[in-house]
């Protein structure tokens, strides 16, 4: 069985799954998309409105950013696999209102998602893990949800980010690019600069792998 029917059956697994643990029905799947050959895997946090509505990640403002780090690292989307730790979207709703906000996940949410992304992940088998944000940074290095937001010994993109650093995981020996979470970037500009320089890092370190 191929890579993109590997990846097909695991979907199809946990929406089963979604649908028992949230059996009203208004929780929607989004699964990774791409190349099941890339050589980079891109994982971010989790799907938004927009993501929920296409089923397909990183669209909308989000795929506003995925735009800008692919002309800075001159790939295509079809070049990479996109895929988020949580697969769903997590939501507030406003008190008064009632409309729907993103929200960070819960580690509820992260722990009912982390087998996936490591079955993802070691299907894919990709030379490059980015990782966008502490959510998905831990979510690899963490060793399962259960630490997820633990300070001991847990990695922080504010010192991880920007570097290589080797990655393993179940059936998987690979390495790490940790980047800041694009964003990041709209509540704090002064990462702008920061972000860009760890893009071109990240280039020079495909270059030099490749």
């Amino acid at each position: 069985m191929d890579k993109q029917h590997r990846l097909e059956k695991e979907y199809a697994r946990f929406e089963a799954l979604l649908r028992e643990v949230y059996p009203a029905g208004d929780t929607v799947m989004v699964p990774g998309e791409g190349s099941p050959e890339a050589r980079l895997v891109l994982v971010g946090e989790a799907p938004g409105e927009q993501e929920t509505l296409q089923r397909k990640p990183f669209v909308g403002k989000a795929g506003q950013n995925l735009s800008r780090f692919l002309e800075l690292l001159e790939l295509r989307r079809e070049d990479i696999y996109i895929t988020n730790v949580v697969k769903f979207r997590p939501v507030k709703i406003h008190p008064t209102r009632g409309s729907l906000s993103n929200r960070p996940p819960k580690r509820e949410e992260i722990g009912l998602c982390y087998h996936l992304l490591m079955k993802e992940l070691s299907i894919l088998a990709p030379q490059v893990v980015v990782t966008l944000g502490n959510t998905a940074l831990r979510a690899v290095t963490d060793d399962g949800a259960l630490t997820i937001g633990s300070a001991h010994g847990a990695l922080t993109i504010g010192s991880a980010h920007g570097a290589p650093r080797p990655l393993s995981l179940p059936g998987l020996e690979t390495s790490l690019f940790p980047l800041y979470h694009p964003a990041s970037i709209i509540y704090n500009r002064a990462l702008q600069t920061t972000y860009e320089e760890d893009l071109h890092a990240l280039k020079r370190y495909l270059e030099e792998t490749e």
